[in-house]
């Protein structure tokens, strides 16, 4: 069997949690979002720093080391056609996806298309997923945050989330 390794060898590890955290970070006028130093050089070598950005359902964009994207394109690829909701969101994701590579200093260049779809200006925040990151403009991100708190009642939680430990 084949394993996905970078073009340095490396295989990425699906799953871990290389991508975690939460990072404030500005755009640049030229629309370059700075990755944060902690992660670039994991990024170079699982990736050799070839990344994808597509848009979330959510309003934020989603930014994704090019051997994990593939993973979930090939999953999205793999939907029925005939289901409207997993078309929509084929159409959202694969439609939308965007391959980007980190420069020398570690920066991405959001197309402006893509951030206008998620409303970002000069203040954003990073936000680790695992897999993945959320790039959120940073008010959009606050409301976002203190609405989930408000609804989220942890006397609700489903059996799964309930035999969360944290």
């Amino acid at each position: 069997m084949w394993e996905e390794v970078g073009k340095n060898g490396k295989k990425w590890e699906r799953g871990s949690a290389l991508l975690r955290g939460f990072n404030p970070i500005n755009i640049d006028e030229k629309g370059r979002l700075a990755v944060p130093t902690r992660y670039r050089a994991e990024l170079r070598e699982c990736c050799d720093q070839q990344l994808v950005l597509t848009v979330s359902p959510d309003k934020c964009l989603l930014l994704y080391p090019l051997p994990e994207w593939e993973e979930i394109e090939r999953k999205l690829s793999k939907l029925s056609s005939l289901d409207k909701r997993a078309k929509r969101l084929q159409r959202l994701l694969i439609g939308h996806a965007t391959e980007c590579e980190m420069d020398a200093q570690g920066r991405v260049l959001i197309a402006e298309p893509l951030r206008n779809f998620a409303g970002l200006e000069k203040r954003v925040v990073l936000v680790g997923q695992g897999n993945k990151f959320e790039i959120w403009d940073e008010d959009i991100w606050n409301r976002s945050r203190d609405e989930w708190l408000a609804e989220e009642s942890m006397d609700e939680l489903s059996p799964e989330l309930s035999a969360l430990c944290f």
